[in-house]
Parts: C-alpha cells; sequence; structure tokens
C-alpha cells in the first residue's frame, strides 16, 4: 500500500490494483472561504498551492472516498474540481451524503455505518466521525471514518475529521488497524471548541494506535493551527515520533504488504 499525499486531507490510495481518491480539493489557493476570522488570519482558502506532481500523482484513479462534504458545500475535502475529477468511478462515503454527491452527477455508493461492504476484494466499514463536540458536530455535518480490509495489504483505518472519541478508541482498539491515516490541523472556528483533536487527543490516539501513523490536514487551511514542525516537536517530547509520519505536499509513503 502506498499513501500520496497531495495537499490537506488529499490523499491517493495505491492498494490492490486500484488508486482511490481520498477528500479531493484541487481547487487553486484562495478559491474558498476563510474558516476563521477572528480567532486567526482571516485569510482565503487553500493557503496553499497543489504540490508539482499532483497530476502525476492523481492520474489512473479507478474510485473515490469521502469522508464528509460540509452538507455538501464546496470545501476542503470536496471542492468542484475535486469533484470533476471523480466523474465516471464509482464514489463511496456515508449514507447521510448520498443524495448531494449524486446531484454533483457522481456514482455514488452509499456505506451504513458499522456495517462491512465489499471492496475490491475486501472490506470497507464506515464509522462515525465526529467533527467536534455535540453541539459543533452538529453545525459542521455528517462525517465518517473508514476502515479498509484488503487481502494480502496493511488494514487501514481513516479517521476523518473527528476529535477523540469513543467510537473512534474503540475501532482503535478492537480493530487494531496496521495504519492510521489521521488529520492532525487541531482546527477550531470563530467559536466554540475544537473541530479536529488537539495535541493532547493527538498524543493520546498515538499511544492508542496499534500501528504506524500518517499524519496530514496541515498547512493548508486558515482554521488550523498545528503545523508540522509544532507537530513533529509535541510528538518528539513525547517520545513518539517514531511511530509517525508526517508527510509533505507531494511526497509518497509505502507501507509493505502483509502475509
Amino acid at each position: 500500500m502506498i499513501l500520496n499525499q497531495i495537499r490537506n486531507a488529499t490523499v491517493v490510495i495505491e492498494v490492490a490494483n486500484q488508486r482511490i481518491l481520498l477528500d479531493p480539493m484541487f481547487g487553486a489557493p484562495g478559491t474558498l472561504p476563510p474558516y476563521s476570522l477572528a480567532r486567526f488570519p482571516a485569510r482565503l482558502n487553500p493557503l496553499v498551492g497543489l504540490p508539482p506532481n499532483a497530476e502525476a500523482l492523481s492520474q489512473g484513479i479507478t474510485a473515490g472516498l469521502i469522508t464528509h462534504t460540509h452538507f455538501n458545500m464546496d470545501c476542503d475535502h470536496l471542492d468542484a474540481e475535486g469533484a470533476r475529477r471523480l466523474r465516471g468511478v464509482p464514489v463511496y462515503g456515508a449514507a447521510a451524503d448520498e443524495k448531494g454527491l449524486r446531484k454533483r452527477g457522481l456514482d455514488f455508493r452509499a456505506l451504513t455505518m458499522g456495517q462491512a461492504t465489499d471492496f475490491f476484494g475486501g472490506t470497507i466499514t464506515a464509522y462515525a466521525a465526529s467533527h467536534g463536540g455535540s453541539v459543533m458536530s452538529k453545525l459542521m455535518g455528517p462525517g465518517a471514518g473508514y476502515l479498509i480490509r484488503l487481502p494480502g495489504e496493511p488494514s487501514l483505518y481513516i479517521t476523518g475529521d473527528t476529535i477523540l472519541t469513543e467510537v473512534v478508541r474503540g475501532v482503535l482498539t478492537r480493530e487494531k488497524p496496521d495504519v492510521c491515516l489521521l488529520p492532525c490541523g487541531s482546527a477550531q472556528l470563530d467559536f466554540g471548541g475544537p473541530v479536529l483533536m488537539p495535541m493532547e487527543e493527538i498524543l493520546e490516539f498515538v499511544r492508542l494506535a496499534p500501528g504506524t501513523i500518517f499524519a496530514n490536514h496541515l498547512e493548508s487551511l486558515n482554521h488550523c493551527p498545528t503545523t508540522r514542525e509544532s507537530l513533529r516537536c509535541a510528538l518528539e517530547k513525547a517520545g513518539l515520533l517514531a511511530r509517525v509520519t508526517i508527510p509533505t505536499d507531494g511526497q509518497s509513503v509505502a507501507y509493505p504488504a502483509t502475509s
């Protein structure tokens, strides 16, 4: 399995002869509004452009996977350019997003929470992702994480945008994924609590996870204060840095096959 980091939460997952495009945001810098106006500098998103190899990494896509859409708005997990790239391939996501994604002209395949579904010779299971506490998660809209198990490949838990909940803890302790793809930007809006794991929860997640971590959702959006360097420093101080890969945009990370 190879995880190819594009930008923010956008990743191309190469696994079982498939190239799965996760949460595609391909718009130019400044094409999305600020997600904070007061708590953080009010800058248009995304803050950075695509890496030079983005086009090469995103060729030959065979499927799409969406964690959430913020009520089907153009957003940091699916913008107009990202949706365009998914047309003509099967796109998987939580049933709550079905209506909106079909309106975008996508060949959508709905996944039911907690139910293993056939997926390229293996299974994919959706789990609830809480994009903040009870009030914030309602405002941010429904979201999902996914556990992918394919023969001969490391198991992959994509948490989706979430704080550290009992659902997330349960997946880590019960399912014991080999690799976790974890958003680490510690996002906050101008009101309410965190809508992604703050640093203390990131560190707890790493301690709980039985395998290795691929950390992304960094340095691309104006409401995400955690940088790659601050994450690296916190992990090193906690003695956890060896467990986590913090890829740069455009970087590919390979995980060995399992027996």
